[in-house]
């Protein structure tokens, strides 16, 4: 039964086969297969109850707030902020992409949406000042991965409905992981820059103390609406999705207050939303279905049965399931990876006695070295086609030393748990 699964879905994803079809159709596959009665007959209700979860509403959401800074033009206003305070150290503009893309994901809670924004801003820039394409490329890439791991992510939401576990809680796990994350992200750049001065491009003109002040201003929306957002959750006046709809009232009123918001702009916001959003929801429909099939063939069961027969240490078992995301990661897209295995890989991972909070942060952060890693790199991609110049090989020369401190991570979290379960455990006192 696994066998047949596993190479089920392989066969389909290498047929370049849509995710949503792959889903639907591995799921009607097995129920033929394996069921004592056909599981299509639920597939109406199964879909129905998905798509009426009221936190799944914070995904559309969610990406219209990032919509809106995007096209509004508050994305460029904190570029220009953030690099007035670290275009100064070695590395110059690849400072101000990393830490940008922190903010931006702080809004946005998608990698692709980050990556592309940021891409589009900066890319201008590796001409304009000299600076190693490779690298700089790399910065922007990885960056833009930060878009899964700092909160609120839409990759959490899910992960969080999948598992069964608190989206809020998530939230609060993830976030010093991925403050630390994007630290070691400026580090690598530091580094490479002093190791070979000639990487960090022409200096950043300085700027007085005051012009740094002021240009706070920039920075002080995305901090606004982040504050807005994660704070209103964890005040415990706004569920996740209600805090979501919060964060679009105030990226529409404050565009509007900036007089940045015409018909057309929100006409442009509202397409890309819905397609965007479309996207999405129906891998997760399909998803829900495929992961209902599963467990009423009892392929969940199975699984963790063997496993638990295999007598494995758990941090053993733990660090083989680590080594297949990582593989998987360089040939599926990050979405149906997550979706496709979080219901199969979490009943496991409990039954092993680890956390699920703390797996889930874990699995954020190798969903997103999926995000850099070749042939299927989806920021790798996104990146050239917004370059549209030069080789692709640049773009993945410059992610390798990124992937390594995601590796890097990863063992923290393995070998010091408390660092993602400390703030959650603040808040359960």
């Amino acid at each position: 039964m696994i066998s047949t699964t596993t190479l089920l879905l392989a066969v389909l994803i290498l047929l370049s086969l849509p995710v949503a079809a792959v889903l639907i159709f591995t799921g009607l596959a097995l129920s033929d297969l394996y069921a004592f009665f056909p599981l299509i007959d639920a597939l109406g209700e199964v879909t129905w109850s998905a798509s009426t979860e009221f936190v799944l509403v914070a995904i559309p959401l969610f990406i219209m707030m990032g919509e809106i800074l995007l096209r509004s033009g508050i994305t460029d206003e904190m570029y220009e902020s953030v690099n007035l305070w670290v275009g100064r150290v070695p590395g110059g503009l690849m400072h101000t992409n990393i830490f940008s893309c922190a903010l931006f994901a702080a809004t946005s809670g998608s990698s692709v949406a980050t990556t592309a924004t940021m891409g589009t801003v900066t890319i201008p820039n590796i001409k304009k000042f000299g600076y190693k394409p490779s690298l700089f490329l790399g910065t922007i890439a990885a960056g833009g991965t930060l878009g899964i791991l700092i909160p609120p992510s839409i990759n959490m939401i899910l992960y969080g409905i999948l598992a069964e576990a608190s989206v809020s809680t998530l939230y609060l796990a993830a976030l010093i992981p991925g403050l630390i994350l994007g630290f070691l992200f400026s580090v690598v750049v530091l580094i490479a820059c002093l190791v070979r001065p000639t990487w960090s491009g022409e200096p950043v003109p300085k700027s007085t103390l005051m012009a740094k002040v002021w240009g706070l201003k920039g920075i002080f929306i995305p901090v606004a609406l982040f504050g807005l957002v994660v704070g209103s959750i964890y005040a415990g006046l706004a569920t996740p999705t209600e805090a979501a709809a919060l964060g679009v009232i105030g990226a529409l009123g404050i565009s509007f207050y900036k007089k940045r918001m015409s018909p057309k702009c929100l006409s442009e916001v509202f397409q890309a939303t819905i397609r965007t959003t479309s996207l999405v929801m129906l891998i997760v429909l399909s998803a829900y279905f495929l992961n209902f099939v599963i467990t009423n063939i009892g392929l969940t069961d199975i699984l963790t049965e063997k496993v638990s027969s295999l007598r494995w240490d758990p941090v053993y078992v733990l660090l083989a399931i680590v080594g297949v995301y990582i593989l998987l990661g360089c040939f599926m897209e990050t979405l149906s990876l997550m979706i496709a295995t979080t219901p199969i890989v979490v009943p496991i991972i409990t039954a092993l006695g680890f956390d699920p909070i703390w797996f889930g942060v874990l699995f954020m952060i190798l969903l997103e070295t999926a995000l850099i890693t070749p042939p299927i790199g989806m920021n790798l991609f996104i990146v050239q086609s917004v370059r549209g110049e030069g080789s692709f090989k640049d773009v993945i020369y410059g992610a390798v030393p990124f992937l390594l401190m995601m590796f890097f991570l990863i063992g923290l979290l393995i070998a010091f748990p408390d660092i993602a379960l400390w703030l959650p455990s603040l808040i359960t006192k």
